[in-house]
Formats: structure tokens, C-alpha cells, sequence
């Protein structure tokens, strides 16, 4: 007679982890009609990015949505890249877990082999239907089309029908075609907003989408610049995890311990795997894989205990800070923001092994809505996320950061600021820590948070600075314009009662003024940045100090000058060194730039020295790194006399306590 235990145990059994995902679908983010259409977009159109970064090849990407009917879509992704040879196609396309890019200690858009395929098994579950997927590489004469479906019960292909064709007019790429259960929407969680979105962190692609009522939209490449291709590293020991390293220890070819440590892992040298042996008490010669727990556990206290150089940057692609501006420009033309921070690339940190960066930008103004939270843009991996915002490392760095001190209004002191502001963060990782599948939302891992708030308060200095220059210039002008109507009226009256010529009142002005105003502008005419600096003195004595700019490197023209730069360097920082400039006169500094096109270049950046910060609008004070050799720096020894003066000193000290917070 059999017990109850034998009766269970003949129910159990082993099931496919494609089985697994088709019961549980809402893991990989098909938990409704309206994101499952964008995520099967979404995992298509990532794995087409991929491939042509992979191959060199500048993006340009296809997407099309066809209604079926009320609730069935025919949805179409077709690229530029290189093509899938014949025999992956149905494995790439009808079997989970199954890819390239899950070893490789690279930054990559697709890790876990999981998504196309998922989208696929979750287009023939809701409609019965497989995905036709075209092939052709640039070897090949023929393309090859198939249908292919998922066998979920072995996680293997089912190819229902291959033939060879012409495609014509095609040199290589990929397309699929699938038919999916799901519902279209517009707004800020829409399949638009999704590749608005891709596009301007991908400003080297070309998106065209065709909705389904047919109406195309097309955002054009940004740049011909492709990102730098990521080159696969070994793991990096920092933040490295026991159970990790019995494994690695185990699986390694090397079969002493330093050899182990030097080419299993990055950054470590044979000096430095040396040191890490003897803080462990571990012979250098010992076969890694016989190691027992204890010995185990002090090698990794001793790798924790070594100062390791920071990852290398080359297995991660940040977009960088003219790119992101470029990206935000090309895709914001409806809102024309006032204002683009400059972009904050933090470099290289590790967590559990693995190195991140993080990226910054923050628009502001323009026809953005002031009286809403701002809008929070998050990427992983150049890969917008649209969902699960609450749950995101990201929100929440966002949310602790107090951005008041910034410029933007956050009732209560915490929580998502509000004003007419956009906030981008794009966190690069050889393997980004996603709260799940569905590749969402990021994981709250402190080391990421500390990156993320660090970021968004480098970048929100620029906006601080930004506000206050444009209030303070705002002030400023009003108080002239005031002095400049009313003085004049005054001095006529008095002048026609005492019977008196009318006096002159540029020094009276320059008393009550007491500032050095610096106005600029920059206009684009023939294929050249034309750039004037206007300053003017408008304070009871001569002043002489220095002006500096940071130019594009390699564009500043010397054609025609009349007055020469002290300094041009090839990082693109060019310095004047001006020579007593009298009491109401005014001084131009007027020059051009070459070789760029119309948006790249379009606000000045002005820093002064040589002179007392307070009496100078229109310029910020030179950053302490940027060195000033060969410049005579005399230090003003003005006072300010006005009462707006005095306010800007205690902005100044505000400032220099921030700095250093």
C-alpha cells in the first residue's frame, strides 16, 4: 500500500521555464493590455538597437501597428542591422533563455535572452498566432522568412514554415512580424512616449512609427556619431559576494590562486594579488578550487581590505553630456525649454562586482507646465522605463534630494519637486539590478542612490545658478531702466527751475549701479556661431579683469579679430585679459566659431576673475580647477554699497555652503 508521500511524489514533476513564464506572464511586464503591446515593442526594438551598435551599423529602426481587430494588433519592427544566419533564427526568436549577452560583463540593452522570445510565446498565447520573422545578412544573397511559435512544454522552436526570397532593396536586417491581444493608448505611458523617449537617448538612431490610424512619425537622428563600442571585461572584485567567489573559484581554468585572482577578476595586478594572498594567510601557489569555507571567506575579507583601482570605463557606453543635450533638443522642439543644464557623467562605481555610471541632464522652463511635478525621464542601459516609477532607485534618489535649494518648489521638503523642469538619469551597468523581469524599475541598491543624488545635485547647482543669475540680471535691468527714465526727468525739471544747463549723470548712475553688467548673445548666420560679450562698467572707477569662456574645442576663429584672446586651449577654454575699462564705458569681445552645426552650440558659459564676484552680473566666478597661468589676477577691493549688493553676498556664502555639502 502506498503512503500519501508516494502519491505526491508521483504528481511531481519538472516544467520548462518557458511553462513557467506562460503561466506567469505579469513577471516579464504582460500584465495588461496596454503594456503588453509596448513591451513587445519594446524588447524588439532594444534588440535591434543592440544589434546594429554591435555591428557598427548608425540605427534606423521600423515600427508599425496594424488594428485587427477590437482587440488584436499586428505589430511590425524591421532594422538596419546585420541579420541572424539562418540556423539561430528560431532559437533567438522561439526559445527563452536563450542569447548572447548574459556571460558578457559588458553594458548591453538585452542580458537575459528572455524578452523577443517572450513576446512571441505571449503573441500565440492571446491570439494563436506565430511571429513571421525576415533575415538577411550582408553575406547572404537571399533572405529567409519563417514562422515560428514556442513549444512551451520543452522550450524549444516550432518552425510551422521556412522559404528563401529576394528581398529587394535590402542589403541586411532583420524584421518580425507578430500578432498580439492589447489595447493602444496615447500619453505619458503609450508606445510614442516609449520611443520619444529611446530616441533621445539613442540620438545617433532614425525611428520612424506608424500608429494604428496610420499617422507617421519619424524623429531623426541626432548625431552620425555612434556610441563607443563596449568591450566585455572580467568581473570586478568589489562588492564581490561568497557564494560568487566559491563558484568562480571552482570553475576557473587557473590553477594557483594569483593567476586566479589576475585574470579572473579586473584591476587586480600581481602586486596587488600578492598582498591580497598574504592578508589571507593563502599560500600564492594553492589550487583556488580546493579552498574550504574558512579559507574562502578571509580571501574575500582580504579583497575587501585592499585598495583595487576603479573599474574600466570601456564596458559601459554613457551617452555623455553633448549628446544627452543634443538627444533632449532634437525630441523637445514642441516645448523649447529656456534652459539645458549642462549634463553630470559621474565616473565608474561597482556594485556586487559589476560597474554602473550615472548620467544627469535637467531642462527647464520654456513651455514646460509650472504648476505640475516635474517630469522624471529614467533609462537603464539607453532603455526607457515607464512603468513602476514609484519603485525605482531613480524616484527615489529623486525624492531625497531637497530641491529647494535648487530652484523648484517640494511642498513639505521632500518628495518629486514641482516646476516647468524635465530631470533625465541614465544608469549604465555591465548588469543593471532590475526589481524584476519585466525590466521596470531599478533596484534601491545604496551604492546606485549615492550616484544618483550626487548626480542630480551637481546638475541642480547649474539650475540654481541659472535661476539666480536670471533673477538678479532681472533686477538689475529694472533698477537701470528705472535710474535710466527717471534720473534724466528729474535732472531736466531741476535744471529748467534753477536755470542751469542739465547736468551730466553718468557718474550719479555708476554710484547708485555700482556694477559691472556683462551681456552676450549668440547667433547663427552662414554656417558660423557669431558670439558678442558686451561689458559694461557701470561702477565709479576703471576696472580691469579677466574673461574666460568654454568654447567647443577646435571651432574658435581668429579670422578678423580685433581683439585677440590671451588664451585659446585645445579643451576648448579661451581667456581675455582686459586692460582698464573706464568708468560707464563699454567693451566688446566679439569672435565666431566653425565646424558646428546650428544646435550645437547656443548659450555662452562666462566666468570672470580678477575681480570681486559681488560687483559682476552676467558671469560667475572661475571654478578653483581651472588654472590661470600667465594671467595677471588682481583682486578687486570694492565693496558693495547697495542693499541688493549685500543680498548677493549672502547668496555668494549660501553658494560656497552648498559647494561644500
Amino acid at each position: 500500500m502506498s503512503s500519501i508521500a508516494d502519491e505526491l511524489a508521483k504528481k511531481q514533476k519538472e516544467i520548462s521555464v518557458s511553462e513557467f513564464f506562460e503561466r506567469n506572464r505579469h513577471i516579464l511586464g504582460f500584465d495588461s493590455q496596454v503594456k503588453s503591446l509596448i513591451m513587445g515593442i519594446k524588447e524588439a526594438v532594444d534588440n535591434s538597437l543592440d544589434a546594429c551598435e554591435e555591428a557598427n551599423i548608425s540605427p534606423e529602426v521600423l515600427v508599425a501597428i496594424e488594428k485587427v481587430d477590437a482587440n488584436e494588433f499586428r505589430v511590425t519592427v524591421e532594422d538596419n542591422g546585420p541579420g541572424i544566419v539562418k540556423n539561430m533564427i528560431p532559437n533567438v526568436f522561439g526559445r527563452l533563455l536563450y542569447g548572447s549577452r548574459f556571460h558578457a560583463v559588458r553594458q548591453s540593452r538585452g542580458q537575459q535572452g528572455i524578452g523577443i522570445s517572450a513576446t512571441v510565446m505571449y503573441g500565440q498565447i492571446t491570439t494563436g498566432k506565430p511571429a513571421t520573422v525576415v533575415s538577411k545578412t550582408g553575406t547572404d544573397d537571399v533572405a529567409w522568412r519563417m514562422d515560428i511559435m514556442v513549444n512551451t512544454k520543452k522550450n524549444i522552436p516550432d518552425v510551422l514554415k521556412e522559404d528563401p526570397f529576394i528581398w529587394d532593396g535590402k542589403e541586411h536586417g532583420t524584421r518580425i512580424v507578430y500578432y498580439i491581444n492589447g489595447r493602444y493608448v496615447s500619453g505619458k505611458q503609450s508606445v510614442l512616449e516609449y520611443l520619444r523617449q529611446t530616441a533621445i537617448v539613442n540620438p545617433h538612431s532614425r525611428i520612424t512609427f506608424t500608429d494604428p490610424d496610420g499617422k507617421r512619425t519619424t524623429f531623426e537622428r541626432a548625431t552620425d556619431k555612434m556610441p563607443p563600442a563596449t568591450k566585455e571585461i572580467k568581473p570586478h572584485p568589489q562588492g564581490l559576494e561568497l557564494g560568487t567567489l566559491m563558484n568562480m573559484a571552482k570553475d576557473t581554468r587557473n590553477k594557483n590562486l594569483s593567476k586566479f585572482l589576475q585574470l579572473d577578476f579586473s584591476r587586480i595586478s600581481d602586486r596587488l594579488a600578492k598582498e591580497i594572498c598574504e592578508k589571507a594567510g593563502l599560500d600564492q601557489l594553492v589550487n583556488p578550487g580546493k579552498l574550504n569555507l574558512e579559507e574562502q571567506k578571509r580571501l574575500l575579507v582580504a579583497i575587501g581590505a585592499v585598495k583595487i583601482m576603479a573599474p574600466p570605463t570601456d564596458c559601459l557606453s554613457p551617452i555623455g553630456a553633448q549628446l544627452i543635450k543634443k538627444g533632449l533638443r532634437n525630441v523637445l522642439v514642441d516645448v523649447r525649454p529656456e534652459f539645458y543644464a549642462p549634463p553630470v557623467t559621474r565616473d565608474p562605481k561597482v556594485h556586487s562586482g559589476n560597474p554602473f555610471l550615472v548620467e544627469v541632464g535637467i531642462v527647464y522652463g520654456g513651455g514646460l507646465t509650472k504648476d505640475s511635478q516635474v517630469q522624471i525621464l529614467r533609462f537603464a542601459n539607453r532603455v526607457p522605463l515607464l512603468y513602476q516609477q514609484g519603485a525605482c532607485v531613480i524616484t527615489k534618489s529623486i525624492e531625497s534630494t531637497d530641491w529647494r535649494r535648487y530652484g523648484l518648489e517640494q511642498r513639505g521638503g521632500s518628495g518629486i519637486p514641482y516646476g516647468p523642469a524635465i530631470i533625465l538619469v541614465h544608469v549604465a551597468s555591465t548588469k543593471v539590478p532590475f526589481t524584476s523581469e519585466a525590466k521596470e524599475a531599478i533596484a534601491n541598491l545604496p551604492e546606485i542612490q549615492a550616484e544618483v543624488e550626487l548626480a542630480l545635485k551637481l546638475c541642480g547647482r547649474s539650475l540654481k545658478t541659472h535661476l539666480n543669475k536670471k533673477e538678479t540680471k532681472s533686477k538689475t535691468r529694472v533698477k537701470f531702466e528705472i535710474v535710466q527714465e527717471i534720473l534724466p526727468m528729474i535732472a531736466q525739471k531741476s535744471a529748467k527751475i534753477v536755470g542751469k544747463p542739465v547736468p551730466k549723470l553718468g557718474g550719479t548712475i555708476t554710484k547708485i549701479m555700482n556694477v559691472v553688467w556683462i551681456d552676450d548673445a549668440v547667433a547663427f548666420e552662414k554656417g558660423r556661431h557669431k558670439i558678442r560679450v558686451s561689458i559694461y562698467n557701470y561702477t565709479p572707477q576703471s576696472q580691469k579683469f579677466n574673461l574666460h569662456m568654454v568654447l567647443p574645442p577646435g571651432s574658435f576663429d581668429y579670422k578678423g579679430l580685433q581683439f585677440f584672446p590671451t588664451e585659446v586651449r585645445d579643451d576648448g577654454k579661451a581667456s581675455w585679459e582686459l586692460q582698464k575699462i573706464a568708468s560707464t564705458d563699454r567693451l566688446d569681445v566679439n569672435f565666431a566659431l566653425t565646424g558646428l552645426n546650428k544646435d550645437d552650440y547656443d548659450e555662452n558659459e562666462i566666468y570672470s576673475s580678477g575681480i570681486n564676484p559681488v560687483m559682476i552680473i552676467g558671469a560667475e566666478p572661475l571654478p578653483g580647477d581651472w588654472d590661470v597661468k600667465g594671467l595677471e589676477i588682481t583682486e578687486s577691493v570694492e565693496t558693495p554699497t547697495t542693499e541688493d549688493e549685500e543680498e548677493e553676498v549672502d547668496y555668494d556664502e549660501s553658494t560656497e555652503a552648498l559647494n561644500d555639502d
